[in-house]
């Protein structure tokens, strides 16, 4: 038999050393949190875990058996559907959520076909303390440079644009918190159509572009608050951003309006749904002012709307808070834009990748 128990803290070191990363929980539980690269073969899926659960506290011996048979005629169909190709040095990690029977009937299984099996001790629980011990430490040892400006300046453009410089092992190197997050980070930030990830995902999501980052290249990133939508950025994290050097970014105000049309044209689409989100800023703003925004977009002068919201809103909230919150902002490197197009950002990205790097 070649059964290996695993820490979760080694398992977090040797993670892509594995051919496949097994997590035999429910469907629900894969789905608000997993390994990174983690495949679901549910032991026991989501109805039948509730309905072996339920039986055990009235009778644990014949939840026992039942939970048994499942566990069996599921773990049958993942051999026939997923493992019938694998080869003999195949290697697989394995886990469920405390690293009990779910992942130990799966793993003993395959070691007795002939596989080397890691199993994580603890299961998912200890592999998610493991994370959240391991983000300050990579936190610490990267070295950040935070991408400020006020709102439609176009710091998530230049982000992407020096993502987009993969020319060689030299490239820019970028944290795009707002891409984990599925949102743009604001009250009028939330991307139709996509859900966003749970606080633990997301926390696992940052940890793995985290620990995938060389030490000895600078890291850019966005300027953010402590919460993008509905998760937080980890404290540590957000703690050495503060502490980080800055770009100031500047675009003038009628470019910065045309660029948020753009990037937020579904608002322009759906009046609805923008006059809705627009509720948000009541407390801030005023009822009287919010429904003359609201009006003006249901008359298609969204426009008009969006200067005001950068005027009155967006450009006094942000000034201060990055005059309050990011040490870097006042010795800030400023870069003056002219335009937001992506060829001119591509070249903007290329000339500070140059800049920095060299």
């Amino acid at each position: 038999m070649s059964l290996h128990p695993i820490s979760a803290t080694e398992a977090l070191r040797q993670l892509d050393a594995f051919d496949t990363v097994v997590d035999a929980r429910t469907e629900d539980e894969f789905k608000l949190d997993h390994l990174p690269h983690a495949v679901n073969w549910p032991t026991l899926n989501n109805v039948q875990r509730i309905e072996v659960g339920t039986l055990y506290k009235a009778n644990a011996f014949e939840a026992k058996k039942l939970g048994a048979s499942m566990a069996a005629s599921n773990i049958a169909k993942h051999i026939q559907q997923h493992v019938m190709d694998k080869p003999r040095d195949w290697k697989p990690l394995t886990y469920c959520w405390r690293g009990g029977k779910r992942s130990g009937s799966l793993s003993l299984i395959l070691s007795e076909i002939g596989f080397k099996v890691h199993i994580i001790e603890g299961g998912y629980k200890a592999f998610r303390a493991a994370v959240i011990d391991d983000i300050p430490r990579h936190a610490e040892r990267l070295n950040f440079i935070v991408i400020c400006g006020t709102t439609g300046s176009g710091k998530t453009r230049l982000l992407h644009a020096l993502a987009n410089l993969k020319h060689s092992d030299s490239a820019p190197q970028v944290l795009d918190l707002e891409a984990l997050a599925n949102h743009r980070s604001s009250v009028l930030g939330v991307l139709p159509g996509l859900a966003q990830p749970s606080q633990k995902a997301f926390d696992t999501l940052v940890w793995n572009t985290l620990r995938q980052f060389d030490p000895g290249r600078p890291v850019f990133v966005e300027s953010e608050s402590k919460k993008v939508g509905n998760v937080a950025v980890p404290e540590s994290v957000m703690q050495k951003m503060r502490a980080s050097p800055c770009l100031n970014l500047q675009l003038p105000l009628k470019e910065r309006v045309a660029l948020l049309m753009e990037d937020y044209d579904f608002f322009v689409n759906d009046t609805a749904f923008f006059c809705e989100r627009l509720e948000a800023l009541t407390a801030a703003r005023g009822r009287e002012v919010v429904k003359r925004w609201q009006d003006l977009a249901r008359n298609n002068h969204c426009e008009t709307v969006v200067q005001e919201l950068l005027t009155l809103h967006y450009d006094p909230v942000y000034l201060q808070s990055m005059q309050r919150n990011f040490l870097g902002f006042a010795n800030a490197t400023q870069i003056t834009l002219t335009q937001s197009s992506p060829q001119f950002l591509s070249s903007v990205a290329q000339g500070l990748s140059t800049k920095i790097l060299d």
